[in-house]
């Protein structure tokens, strides 16, 4: 039965959740959006704005559903599975939107055997979070990570890629443990290089307030990452550690090259390294 028929259940109405329920709905993509979420003022907020069909505090509503979201934390996905595996229906597709997916699809494989798990991981977001931020267009164009397990079947993975086609994104399959370790790279990198910048600019500053009148967009843009939800993103680097703390001495590795041509006043090692890493970029973001 294509995705036209069924009845989709989003369990988080944050930034991801409620994107993808406004997705789903703009694009009148299924028979019905129902959102969960832990405040009735959350539900009242999705409801009013039109992101959902019906909206609950209630669970025991993904029930009804012939697919669930998990649009919560990784850590909370982790400690919900269980119980959301024993509330649905025999067949039901259980997805996420997890950032990380190696400890997810671990846990999924635990679900009971009715059930049809694929983890997924939407590349997209912003620093901002809540359903106040949320945006229909949020997917559009982007790459939107799927892990099937191996209990995967073929007609689940294929229910999966129609959602997220149907939001406007380009599906990519990946195994958990290879997405973990690119991700690393691209996205918790980032993010820690960010807070990083943020804290050597105060460090160096030594309390003179003016190096904060002084950035410029190369610095708010470079630092903007470290605006994010904290505890969200906590919760994605303690469940990638290894893969975090390999990108992490990979970036120190690189940055110590460049200190060491500075140090010796080589131009020329500087200008090529530089170079070649403009080119790349350029190659990769036209």
């Amino acid at each position: 039965m294509p995705i036209q028929n069924k009845r989709v259940a989003i369990v988080g109405l944050g930034l991801m959740g409620g994107s993808l329920a406004a997705a789903l709905k703009t694009k009148h993509a299924c028979q019905e959006v129902i959102g969960i979420a832990r405040r009735s003022e959350t539900t009242a907020l999705a409801l009013e704005r039109g992101l959902v069909d019906r909206a609950t505090t209630d669970l025991r509503a993904v029930a009804m559903a012939d697919i669930v979201v998990l649009a919560i934390p990784v850590r909370a996905i982790i400690e919900i599975l269980p119980q959301v595996g024993q509330l649905v229906k025999p067949g039901c597709l259980i997805m996420d939107l997890g950032s990380t997916k190696a400890s997810i699809v671990q846990a999924m494989a635990a679900l009971p055997e009715h059930v049809q798990p694929v983890g997924g991981h939407p590349m997209c977001g912003k620093e901002t979070s809540g359903l106040e931020a949320a945006e229909p267009e949020l997917y559009q164009g982007k790459t939107f990570v799927l892990t099937p397990l191996q209990r995967t079947s073929a007609e689940a993975l294929g229910l999966a890629r129609e959602l997220v086609e149907a939001t406007g994104a380009c599906p990519l399959v990946l195994g958990a443990e290879r997405h973990d370790r690119l991700v690393a790279a691209i996205s918790h990198l980032p993010y820690l290089c960010a807070c990083g910048l943020v804290m050597t600019a105060e460090d160096l500053a030594q309390g003179d307030e003016a190096i904060w009148k002084l950035t410029s967009s190369g610095f708010r843009d470079a630092s903007r990452l470290a605006a994010s939800d904290v505890t969200l993103m906590a919760g994605i680097l303690l469940t990638n550690r290894e893969a975090a703390i390999e990108a992490l001495n990979a970036c120190q590795a690189q940055l110590h090259d460049l200190a060491n041509f500075l140090l010796g006043g080589d131009e020329e090692g500087l200008r090529t390294a530089l170079d070649a890493s403009r080119e790349r970029r350029r190659r990769v973001f036209p």
